[in-house]
């Protein structure tokens, strides 16, 4: 789980930089786009796969997800973990020990996990570079590449590649290449802007456990 959330949690760094002047201006309209669709929902409902490619040991890791954004609240559903978050407390589920951990929610703390930011990565910390068109499943994409330009020597990542859907202007596939060499992705399977979700699916219930089984770290 550790590692899932230290990958998610890269995608969604809060850097507060702006757009710099040398910024591909192609690459700048499609990502331009894909913010104002982006912000334009009210809800996101997204499954996906993540991937981890090791290229010397030829081995390949897969997991599935499911993620759900309404404003600043989110739940993430991965394997063996339900992680969720009202947009002040956030609890994570390990369901293999049956414990819950519980903290307050930062949006701007870049070592929480932040999956409302998964869309709109791109607009901070990053340059841009559009690269080509490519097909991704049946859809025709913008691949555009980012490069972090906020002390790009503390991420442990040196390039990042976002597919862009150019008809629906949505996020089609992330990839981030590592600088341990792995290659990460994520293949966006569904994508549902603007499903009802309930308030509550936002908030988790920790009735059912019991108090040893409850890690609350939350400063009160």
């Amino acid at each position: 789980m550790k590692k899932i959330i230290l990958i998610i949690a890269a995608f969604t760094l809060s850097l507060f930089t702006s757009y710099a002047q040398d910024q591909d201006p192609k690459a700048k309209i499609v990502l331009d786009d894909l913010s104002k669709v982006t912000k334009a929902y009210k809800t996101i409902t997204s499954e996906y796969v993540f991937t981890i490619l090791n290229k010397e040991k030829k081995q390949t890791e897969k997991q599935t997800g499911k993620v759900f954004v309404k404003g600043s609240k989110f739940k993430l559903e991965i394997p063996g973990n339900t992680i969720v978050c009202d947009g002040k407390t956030i609890w994570a589920h390990n369901k293999d020990a049956n414990e819950v951990t519980i903290k307050n929610f930062d949006a701007n703390n870049e070592d929480q996990l932040n999956p409302t930011k998964i869309f709109t990565m791109y607009e901070n910390g990053f340059k841009y570079k559009y690269e080509k068109e490519e097909k991704v499943g049946a859809a025709m994409c913008h691949v555009i590449i980012l490069y972090p330009s906020v002390k790009p020597e503390k991420k442990k990542f040196h390039t990042v590649k976002i597919y862009v859907d150019k008809n629906k202007k949505q996020v089609a596939r992330l990839m981030m290449m590592m600088k341990d060499g792995t290659t990460q992705s994520y293949d966006i399977k569904t994508y549902k802007p603007n499903v009802e979700i309930a308030d509550n699916v936002f908030v988790f219930d920790v009735k059912p456990f019991k108090a040893d089984q409850i890690t609350d770290e939350r400063e009160l």
